[in-house]
């Protein structure tokens, strides 16, 4: 096992290097800008949004929600953290007495942002500026419009977002505490980019507490993230053809998806508008305005000018990008998040990363002070897009079900708001048990298959709260009602992973670009 000096600063978080985009929007006033208490009738046409706890303002009337749910829950990788309402097909079942829980993989997600520079909805905010400017006038429920200006920043948490992963830490302190060696170092893995930084700050000040930064025992890697550097926390960057056409086919077929569910919407604002002519993507751009500003100012006037159908088409369009962008959909979906996959495979099997063949950070890898092996609990911090590839490399299938451009399909599998929301979080668990566990247990009475079996390892994962069944991908991992699968038979599925990711040639082959749909496993068609 390789071994390395600590010469290097590899835990430097202040001054920040690499930060990326940092501009900071209007400060929020809900005390002043807040329209509610709002009334609803009750009746189709006019009932209120869920009423999510606070900071945010989210009790708004929104026409066609008749059953008093969330719009909240429906905005995809824009929504703000909740946990999975609805589960991945399993229920979820306690530990059998006498098992427990040895080692902790977590892979978060950043939290709650600003939108990124030169955003569709920053080019929105100009455009309708400008036509103000010319003497355009907004009516009825666009009558805000006429005094209204873009007043967000780019790319960095906003405070919702901090709050996301401070609770996220807090919540983990409960789940694992007692895996916490409080006498041993513990390295903690983010990026360099300001929200990926802040988010894992926040989220230590949650588990370790506020003094954190100050315990020597603490470390925090920021791993450089940038165009064409390795880094498996933004596996995107160094896979050349996830940033080009031949990896669109996801925002390809999400529109042609707006221009149908939206076509109702466009005309409905335009009846609303003279001298400015509204293109769907413009509409579209409008109803993502809608989450950002709520995060951002804690409400938004852009949310009730759409039918809560159309929020669940909103929802629906970004599941086409992810599937089509990130995932099985995609040329590169596995190899954008196979980087990360043989860095758990590393830990869980006690080896650095030391032959340069995906787009880990050898430098950082090939070594136990910056890739570190004895730890029960690992923390690192990602990107949404960059979650999603890596279910794909682990091979989880259960997501691979084919999204239609032109409506959902029935029992849809692969929702993005019930996978990556803002502060999203995928643990991986690594279990220990006395005996075989009796794979169709329901509770503790009927845990195990046996009262004289050998000790035996399983694996868990959960994502944003809810276990991920495996056995639903890996069909030798059994139909088990837990969700778990023997670690022997997973690390066995897993030695194919690499080689089916197909790194080098999905992220800097020379393969045309296909019709959307025509890729289903995550890889390039064969040639």
């Amino acid at each position: 096992m390789a071994t390395s000096t600590t010469s290097a600063n590899y835990f430097q978080i202040s001054p920040e290097v690499f930060a990326g985009p940092t501009a900071t929007g209007t400060a929020p006033f809900l005390a002043e800008t807040n329209p509610a208490p709002f009334t609803a009738s009750g009746s189709a046409t006019s009932t209120a949004s869920y009423q999510a706890p606070n900071p945010l303002e989210t009790a708004e009337p929104i026409v066609g929600n008749v059953n008093n749910s969330n719009i909240f829950q429906l905005m995809g990788n824009l929504s703000p953290y909740f946990p999975n309402p609805s589960g991945f097909g399993i229920n979820e079942i306690a530990l059998p007495a006498g098992a427990n829980i040895s080692l902790v993989n977590m892979l978060s997600r950043h939290g709650s942002r600003y939108p990124t520079t030169n955003s569709s909805q920053q080019k929105l905010g100009v455009s309708i500026k400008n036509a103000t400017s010319m003497g355009a006038k907004f009516t009825g429920q666009l009558s805000f419009l006429n005094s209204w200006s873009y007043n967000l920043g780019a790319e960095i948490l906003v405070p919702k977002g901090r709050q996301e992963l401070f609770d996220s830490g807090i919540l983990h302190y409960y789940q694992y505490a007692q895996l916490y060696n409080y006498n041993a170092t513990i390295v903690a893995r983010t990026t360099t980019e300001d929200r990926m930084l802040k988010s894992a700050e926040n989220f230590l000040a949650g588990f370790v507490g506020l003094d954190w930064a100050t315990n020597p025992l603490v470390k925090l890697e920021p791993i450089l993230e940038g165009t064409g550097f390795n880094d498996s926390l933004a596996g995107y960057d160094n896979c050349n053809n996830s940033n080009l056409p031949v990896s669109s086919g996801g925002s390809n077929a999400s529109t042609i998806w707006e221009g149908i569910y939206l076509a109702n919407a466009t005309a409905r604002l335009q009846a609303m508008t003279t001298g400015f002519n509204w293109t769907t993507s413009q509409v579209y751009a409008a109803q993502g305005l809608c989450p950002y500003e709520t995060v951002a100012f804690g409400f938004s006037e852009f949310c009730q000018l759409f039918t809560y159908q159309e929020w669940q088409g909103f929802e629906y369009s970004i599941d086409l990008q992810f599937y089509g962008g990130d995932m099985f959909g995609s040329p590169t979906g596995r190899a954008v998040g196979i980087g990360y996959v043989q860095e758990v495979l590393g830990r869980l099997q006690n080896h650095t990363i030391t032959m340069p063949v995906t787009q880990d950070n050898i430098t950082l890898d090939n070594n136990t002070v910056s890739f570190p092996l004895n730890q029960t609990l690992y923390f690192d911090f990602s990107h949404d897009t960059n979650i999603a590839s890596i279910l794909t490399a682990f091979g989880l299938t259960q997501f691979a079900q084919f999204l239609p451009a032109t409506g959902p399909p029935a029992n849809q599998q692969m929702v993005v708001s019930h996978m990556e929301p803002f502060g999203a979080r995928l643990d991986i668990e690594i279990i220990n048990a006395p005996m075989p566990v009796s794979a169709s247990r329901t509770n503790a009475t009927n845990a195990y298959t046996s009262t004289n079996g050998t000790a035996t390892q399983y694996i868990h994962f959960l994502l944003s709260q809810r276990t991920i069944p495996l056995g639903a991908s890996y069909p030798n991992c059994g139909n088990r009602t837990d969700g778990w699968c023997e670690l022997n038979t997973f690390l066995g599925n897993a030695q194919g992973l690499l080689a089916a990711a197909q790194y080098n040639y999905s992220c800097n082959g020379n393969y045309p670009a296909v019709p959307y749909g025509t890729i289903t496993n995550g890889v390039p068609q064969s040639s």
